[in-house]
């Protein structure tokens, strides 16, 4: 299937690894010029150029920390000057501290809704200038927006401001005929993934292995996903493919949710 992404113009965030290289790596393999960004200057640049050696594409590494303004402002305006537009947004950002409420400050609280939260928003107002009809916005969120997760606190509040945010810009957007959908990591087997395992290792008092021994009984799929699962979805709801989806939210979680 040709999703019609080849010389499109995406941005994604937080994408020399994870999450966000796995939706930038289904891209790339689609055609698209992609433009990534990630706090790692080195980190980056390498994951453009692997996706350029491999795909044949044109890709763009910036430096970029989400939290700062001036960074996100910086990243955008250098793509839009390469390429001239923005045709899809990948919103995406690492997962703030595990813990419980109990266990948060002021600086935690306010740190938190600067990295997930606020940087969501700034990364939509500054792309949407230069996105015309068929533009499509993508943020990655977490199953917690649907159940809390226990020791996630600040991801469940924060998150769950970014799902607000993407069903109230699937109607203001619209009749721009911009999409805004919703992606739901479940056990994706990522640097992040292993650390909230090792954290619940040391909080539960038992091993690693049990801990995803755990996970893995409530899985249908019975695995961890893959960033290639995930950045297979993050494509499709990206592309003209889909373009008749927005205020959605898709989970990728190998059955893992129990809601209908």
């Amino acid at each position: 299937m040709d999703l019609g992404l080849k010389d499109k113009v995406a941005l994604v965030a937080a994408s020399s690894k994870g999450l966000g290289y796995g939706v930038a790596k289904a891209l790339a393999a689609e055609g698209a010029k992609v433009s990534l960004c990630s706090r790692s200057a080195g980190d980056v640049a390498a994951a453009a150029q692997t996706l350029a050696d491999d795909y044949g594409v044109d890709t763009l590494a910036t430096a970029c920390d989400v939290r700062q303004l001036s960074d996100i402002q910086a990243w955008v305006d250098k793509t839009v000057a390469a390429w001239g537009v923005v045709d899809c947004l990948l919103v995406n950002a690492g997962g703030p501290p595990a813990k419980t409420v109990k266990e948060l400050d002021d600086a935690d609280w306010q740190a938190a809704f600067e990295l997930t939260l606020l940087s969501s928003a700034r990364m939509i107002r500054l792309s949407i200038p230069h996105m015309k009809d068929g533009g499509s916005i993508l943020t990655v969120t977490s199953g917690s927006v649907r159940e809390p997760i226990p020791r996630l606190a600040l991801s469940t509040v924060m998150r769950a401001g970014v799902a607000g945010l993407v069903k109230t810009l699937a109607d203001e957007l619209a009749g721009d005929g911009i999409r805004v959908n919703n992606l739901v990591p479940g056990r994706i087997d990522t640097d992040r993934v292993a650390q909230l395992d090792a954290v619940s290792s040391q909080k539960l008092g038992i091993s690693i292995e049990e801990v995803r021994e755990r996970s893995l009984a409530g899985i249908p799929l019975g695995r961890y996903g893959t960033i290639d699962d995930f950045g297979a979805a993050g494509a499709f709801l990206l592309s003209p493919a889909a373009s008749y989806i927005t205020g959605a939210t898709l989970r990728v979680d190998g059955g893992a949710a129990r809601s209908i």
